[in-house]
């Protein structure tokens, strides 16, 4: 794949049909009635600039672009497959996130780098005092609530639980309190909800809106495009801790307007 350009079968992604948002919805609904293959097939051709967008960005930090194209078409078949029509989100405000998962699951999986033995220790108190909090309260306990309970920043927390996203390391093993490792797959219930997950990605997005243009720009390089500190840092010419303090801020900001 060249910077700009990607070929599938002889052809240029860049030649297939870009289909309006209300064309989208409609052949999304005629998909979900009858799973026709043809219908899917022109759906994920039309959207495949929009995986190729997504692509780019990593340009500088990848290799073989053509996998992580491949993986991000995955994505964006997953989320053809579980798009809920009757909610008035456009197809691409749900289906990003999940092509990005993907994509970042692939890096993940490929990098040599390990998450740290630290942060999956207590990115599994967490989720198991949040089940914890979930009974007794009937609701999940806020970012600012674990953090006083498990008495760690909310940098740390955010951190903790986000090295469990769409990654292998759910099925590492973690500390069990002294009773020994255990592995987080088989301790977190599967409540996984594709409606749940689409309101919460619809909420960050209006949520980021209040965010200022620095705050923004270190979020999205951070959380969506997988750019460490250091990398955004010299990008922007300022420090390391200038980056950190900005994204602390951010996150607090994010905390504050989905929350109200």
């Amino acid at each position: 794949m060249s910077r700009y350009k990607v070929d599938l079968n002889g052809n240029d992604v860049e030649r297939f049909e870009q289909l309006s948002y209300h064309q989208t919805m409609e052949l999304l609904k005629l998909y979900q009635q009858n799973q026709d293959p043809q219908i899917k097939e022109k759906l994920v051709l039309s959207n495949l600039k929009l995986v190729l967008s997504l692509v780019q960005k990593y340009q500088q930090r990848v290799s073989n672009l053509d996998d992580l194209f491949q993986v991000g078409v995955i994505g964006l078949i997953k989320a053809i497959d579980h798009f809920d029509t009757s909610l008035e989100v456009r197809f691409s405000t749900y289906a990003v996130p999940l092509i990005l998962g993907e994509m970042k699951r692939y890096l993940r999986e490929s990098s040599p780098m390990r998450i740290p033995r630290s942060l999956r220790d207590i990115a599994y108190k967490a989720l198991v005092m949040n089940e914890d909090y979930l009974k007794k309260h009937h609701r999940e306990a806020s970012f600012q609530e674990l953090s006083r309970l498990l008495k760690i920043d909310e940098y740390t927390l955010v951190e903790a639980l986000s090295s469990t996203h769409n990654v292998s390391s759910l099925s590492q093993e973690v500390q069990n309190d002294g009773n020994g490792p255990i592995d987080l797959e088989s301790q977190i219930p599967d409540h996984h909800n594709a409606m749940d997950d689409m309101q919460r990605s619809i909420d960050l997005q209006k949520a980021m809106h209040h965010l200022d243009q620095k705050e923004l720009r270190i979020i999205k390089e951070r959380y969506f495009e997988g750019f460490t500190q250091s990398e955004i840092a010299k990008d922007l010419m300022i420090s390391q801790a200038q980056v950190s303090r900005i994204e602390k801020q951010a996150l607090s900001h994010l905390k504050k307007y989905m929350t109200r």
